[in-house]
């Protein structure tokens, strides 16, 4: 096997990664989503992973940050590779154990949707992680999300 070239192997040690962590909640088969306040677009709650947190730790603060919702972690949907942002995201599936929904600093509204009728603004990259979240699998879905999104997330 060759060996990476020098700057290379300097290069990656000196790489920076992003951690994301969305969680997808469902509620007789619809799916909580938020009205991001900067955008206006929906997403999955969630954001990224700060120092000293875990994945778990990550899913279930930003999801009460945005929404008021506490939430437990039942499984894990997902694991996206982002190359071009240099992010790797989780995706949780979490069900609430208190709290309430309210507007927050991050969103200005929240709804449950039906996976087959999400709202025209949902972001493409949370749509899939929608879905594949859908699937009974016994594992986690492993995949790259490559294309460029319309806003971070």
């Amino acid at each position: 096997m060759e060996r990476p070239a020098p700057a290379l192997d300097a290069e990656r040690a000196t790489a920076r990664f992003r951690i994301g962590v969305f969680v997808v909640i469902w509620q007789d088969g619809q799916v909580l989503l938020s009205r991001r306040r900067d955008s206006g677009w929906w997403n999955l709650p969630g954001g990224g992973m700060e120092l000293g947190e875990t994945v778990e730790e990550t899913g279930m603060r930003e999801t009460f940050e945005e929404t008021g919702l506490r939430v437990a972690v039942d499984r894990l949907a997902g694991v996206y590779s982002k190359p071009q942002k240099q992010e790797v995201v989780f995706t949780l599936i979490c069900h609430v154990v208190g709290g309430e929904l309210h507007e927050t600093e991050e969103a200005t509204e929240h709804a449950f949707f039906s996976p087959d009728a999400l709202p025209p603004r949902t972001l493409p990259k949370h749509a899939e992680r929608i879905a594949d979240a859908l699937r009974q699998s016994e594992g986690a879905v492993l995949k790259a999300q490559r294309e460029p999104s319309v806003h971070a997330g």
